[in-house]
């Protein structure tokens, strides 16, 4: 398969390139095996679990509504719910399901990409992801990465710098 036979893919390279992010849309890879785990992902790359940016779509609940959040989170560590409802002023953030991620991003769990949605998804970009030069991150598929930078997160999601993970020993 090359990078934009699946229509997934061609939508994020699309949002790539809308954004500016040409190199990032050029360099979407396809790797040879599915990737649905940071860990998996890291080691095709050949690259440290943290650098890559886990999508993880939550269920933001309100009093009045429920609403999808994506934690672009380091391969390093576990997002908390606690921590994330907080940073969303939600009642509570949880696990999301195949369907509503699917529904809210057109994607679906393994190759969820930080754009290429149909419509933006409020998100919340890792500081850890910060400390590498080059980030990965999924582009629609559980075979595609792209390389990024965690400043070009924060552009292209219109997202918010947040330190995401449990504090340690919490």
């Amino acid at each position: 398969m090359s990078s934009f036979d699946h229509p997934a893919i061609a939508k994020v390279a699309a949002a790539l390139a809308e954004a500016g992010l040409h190199d990032a849309a050029q360099g979407i890879r396809v790797l040879p095996a599915e990737a649905r785990t940071a860990a998996q992902a890291a080691e095709a790359l050949g690259v440290e679990v943290g650098a890559i940016a886990n999508s993880l779509i939550f269920r933001a609940v309100f009093p009045d509504r429920e609403a999808p959040l994506l934690a672009l989170t380091s391969g390093a560590h576990r997002a908390d719910t606690a921590t994330l409802a907080a940073l969303a002023g939600a009642t509570s953030v949880e696990k999301a399901s195949p369907a509503f991620v699917k529904e809210h991003t057109g994607q679906v769990i393994g190759g969820v990409a930080p754009t290429g949605h149909p419509s933006p998804v409020p998100t919340l970009v890792d500081t850890a992801l910060r400390r590498y030069e080059v980030v990965w991150a999924a582009a629609g598929h559980a075979k595609s990465v792209f390389p990024t930078t965690f400043d070009d997160l924060l552009t292209l999601t219109g997202g918010r710098a947040a330190d995401v993970a449990a504090e340690p020993g919490a």
